[in-house]
């Protein structure tokens, strides 16, 4: 509880219809200060098992940087470019010592305990902010289509809904380094939220849709409706799926 607001906040996590559970994801506390939160989300890729290898790497990864971290004196953005390229050689480790092809997308914030919040991805799982119940920012797609979109040959609105939408120009375990896009809150405010999720999430709804969600409803509420609507709206061919929902609730 900080700054006029207190924090709530939950997960999501469902295999959906695949085989296997390759996405993983984690909020955890600073093990020495309790405002500082960082959230991960991570969308592993390379079969049955390279995928799963992938996205645990990246949760380890984050639960042994965060412990070292040093909230007020150690500079966010620098642990989170940290904590992705760390994951990214663990991953590229992890494959020259098997026959699997790991990779993962990665999605994290860092809540700091003055208030402003530190973003990195890498991939196509993404993080919204959202203000007052209206959409204020959320990242870009390092993917195909967002390339089109940018070169101004496909709208938003096509790109969502493009079957090549699955292929990225970026992600962890790749043979070169990845490059990590990153974004800074100056200070988060009563009546904020963060949403982190990848795309099994994301596909099946629009940007209005996953903001009115987010507002109206409980952290706890949301995560269990998108879930339950992304199943629904993928007709059997459900992705996995993995969200945060994260709240700067009023204390008034």
């Amino acid at each position: 509880m900080t700054d006029g607001y207190r924090i709530v906040a939950s997960t999501g996590l469902d295999r959906g219809d695949r085989e296997t559970q390759q996405d993983q994801l984690a909020l955890l506390k600073h093990p020495r200060q309790s405002a500082c939160l960082l959230g991960v989300v991570a969308d592993g890729m390379g079969g049955r098992s390279g995928g799963r290898t992938a996205s645990n790497q990246v949760m380890l990864t984050s639960s042994q940087l965060l412990a070292r971290y040093d909230p007020g004196h150690d500079d966010p953005r620098e642990f989170l470019e940290r904590l992705g390229q760390e994951a990214h050689i663990v991953i590229r480790l992890t494959a020259a010592s098997s026959e699997e092809e790991p990779h993962s997308t990665i999605a994290a914030f860092l809540l700091e305990p003055d208030g402003s919040c530190h973003w990195v991805h890498c991939g196509d799982s993404r993080i919204y902010h959202f203000r007052q119940g209206t959409l204020v920012f959320r990242t870009q797609d390092h993917s195909f289509v967002q390339s089109l979109v940018d070169r101004g040959e496909l709208t938003p609105d096509q790109a969502e809904h493009d079957p090549r939408s699955n292929v990225l120009l970026q992600c962890l375990g790749t043979q070169d380094a990845p490059q990590l896009s990153h974004h800074a809150i100056t200070r988060m405010a009563p009546g904020d939220a963060l949403l982190v999720c990848s795309d099994g999430l994301w596909h099946g709804f629009s940007e209005a849709e996953l903001t009115k969600v987010v507002d109206f409803l409980t952290p706890r509420e949301a995560c269990e409706f998108l879930v339950d609507k992304a199943r629904e709206r993928a007709w059997g061919s459900s992705d996995n799926i993995s969200l945060i929902i994260v709240k700067f609730e009023p204390l008034s």
